[in-house]
């Protein structure tokens, strides 16, 4: 007898995604999609029990960095050992389409910098198979994943590929530069990019300190990539906003793109550890301004600190700046840890300061003093007396020494968190009133970024454990709402509206969660990119099973060695909006 259905998960809770009620029920899926919910009596190629777990729509994360790893690898790894069945590249105006030949060094500069990919990774990764981003996306629709994998176009690289080395200096675009960063930002979406990005951060520089193409952009240049928007009637406008100007004058220029494009706009939120941390809560009344004069906008926020990890096998640490260390970048940990045990090496680098040619390099190094050690269970939370120039202050010595202890712990393999962003006085109170807000998003997880100092794409699991099961009653957030956030709430914001939602017809991406059992391990250092790179790496427990487009493709956390994930282009979705 053939069975009626390819998968059929039983007895599970099912949490919708949007905001349902939970019930036990059964969900099948034939042919991709959800085919029926509740008591099933028909038979599948294969079965899940699901009793005591819940059953949740696969998780959207909008805000990733694959666009050089989905082109050399199949697993979007760490974000699809997290319960993500969808991932959208190319954020904070950074990639690599479009891109004329010449002009590939400046794109890999740009991401070495900017998002922390290592320059040799990518001049052996990436296979340069294209030169606009129409080519860009057939050369990733050549290819499959363990996830699928939806495309922004960066202005970036619209800036170099219009106006070469002027990009990156201190020229203005011309009428007709203008005009065709416009053209080529309504030709992407056309093809199937789900919108257009830039970044007005000015930490995002290359590793030798210049700036970001982006930033070099006046607001008449990004209202026009708007405008490429509208022309193609289409696409999400995303924006990391300048961390030094005023809130207020950020929102205005944010709100006449969104304005004079009449498209959506996204872009970043975080709590700033500075004299202006409460700034948030400015941009949060102008957001809801602005939606309510139907100017539709949403802030990503971040679950947890939005922090940075040091290690001596890692892409900074206290001293990684200071002369007597630098012959030692490239050797291995275990010489390394061979090195630093020298009392007369440990002198000397003790003695000196970083020297380095970006500032933000610089600025990063000295703030290791605010880091904390991270210990074999990953504390998100640590406490103020335990911040390295605390305990130092403390133990009556100084923070470098203490640090240099640290470092050599576990054979040279611990870290150090330094918690930046989102974490005024040791608290997350500012995280869950930015999470609480109707116009925010969960997002800003970088996977597939930051290879050598962060590791976020673990911020789903966090978020439904830290949030919706351990979180004191005053601040807990209703399972079912916190599965909503993960799932159609980030899907609908960049119209992936065939996803995020177990309602029939919907696309079956799904996950099996224990909840009880979900929790982190510590990451760690895998050498498993091109050229032999290495790159932070995050596991998780609790994720009985992930199924994208109806396959299992995770089991306990392992790959099943399938790949049903596709590049997803906009406006090409092959099931039916499930409202």
């Amino acid at each position: 007898m053939s069975a009626n259905f390819d998968l059929i998960i039983r007895g599970g809770t099912l949490h919708d995604g949007l905001g349902s009620p939970p019930r036990v029920v059964d969900v099948a899926v034939r042919d991709g999609v959800i085919a029926e919910i509740g008591d099933i009596r028909g038979t599948a190629r294969e079965e899940i029990d699901a009793r005591g777990l819940i059953v949740t729509p696969g998780f959207v994360d909008i805000h990733t960095h694959y666009d050089g790893q989905a082109t050399w690898e199949n697993r979007m790894a760490p974000s699809s050992n997290h319960g993500v069945t969808t991932v959208l590249t190319g954020n904070c105006g950074v990639g690599f389409a479009p891109c004329k030949p010449e002009q590939r060094e400046m794109l890999v500069a740009v991401m070495e910098g900017v998002e922390d990919v290592p320059e040799v990774v990518m001049t052996e990764g990436l296979p340069w198979s294209w030169e606009t981003f129409p080519e860009y996306l057939d050369a990733l629709d050549e290819r499959q994943f363990d996830i699928d994998v939806a495309t922004q176009v960066p202005h970036s690289a619209i800036r170099v590929y219009v106006m070469g080395e002027r990009a990156a200096a201190y020229q203005p675009p011309s009428g007709a530069d203008l005009a065709r960063m416009r053209a080529l930002t309504a030709e992407a979406v056309r093809a199937g990019a789900f919108g257009v990005t830039t970044s007005r951060n000015m930490m995002h520089r290359t590793v030798a300190g210049q700036l970001a193409p982006s930033l070099y952009s006046e607001e008449d240049e990004l209202v026009e990539l708007g405008k490429g928007l509208s022309d193609a009637g289409a696409g999400v406008f995303q924006l990391i906003p300048s961390i030094t100007a005023p809130a207020k004058s950020e929102f205005r220029l944010m709100r006449r793109i969104a304005e004079e494009s009449g498209r959506p706009l996204s872009y970043s939120l975080l709590q700033m550890p500075s004299g202006r941390a409460e700034e948030w809560r400015e941009s949060l009344d102008e957001l809801d301004a602005a939606n309510a004069d139907d100017v539709i906008m949403r802030a990503q926020v971040a679950p947890r600190p939005v922090g940075m990890l040091f290690g001596l096998d890692l892409s900074f640490h206290p001293f990684s700046l200071h002369p007597s260390f630098r012959p030692l970048r490239d050797k291995t940990l275990a010489e390394k840890v061979a090195a630093m045990r020298d009392p007369e090496f440990r002198r000397q680098l003790l003695s000196e300061e970083p020297e380095d040619t970006n500032p933000v390099s610089i600025k990063t190094v000295r703030n290791f003093k605010y880091s904390y050690p991270m210990g074999d269970k990953p504390d998100y939370e640590p406490k103020l007396e335990d911040r390295i120039d605390r305990r130092a202050a403390a133990l009556g010595v100084t923070p470098e020494e203490l640090a240099y202890d640290l470092l050599l712990e576990q054979d040279g393999r611990a870290i150090l968190y330094n918690p930046g962003a989102n974490y005024r006085d040791g608290n997350l109170d500012a995280v869950r009133e930015m999470l609480g807000h109707r116009h925010t998003v969960v997002g800003l997880a970088d996977g597939g970024a930051h290879y050598g100092m962060i590791c976020d794409g673990s911020f789903p699991t966090f978020y439904l454990y830290r949030w919706a099961r351990d979180a004191a009653e005053d601040q807990r957030i209703p399972l079912e709402e916190a599965v909503a956030a993960l799932t159609s709430a980030p899907a609908d914001t960049v119209g992936l509206h065939d996803r995020g939602r177990i309602v029939k017809g919907a696309k079956a991406d799904l996950n099996v969660i224990d909840l009880d059992r979900l929790n982190l391990r510590a990451p760690v250092v895998l050498r498993d990119l091109p050229a032999g790179g290495k790159r932070l790496h995050q596991a998780a427990d609790g994720y009985v099973a992930t199924v994208v487009s109806g396959v299992v493709t995770y089991r306990e956390g392992e790959h099943t060695g399938s790949l049903p994930g596709r590049l997803v282009r906009r406006g090409t979705q092959r099931h039916a909006q499930a409202a």
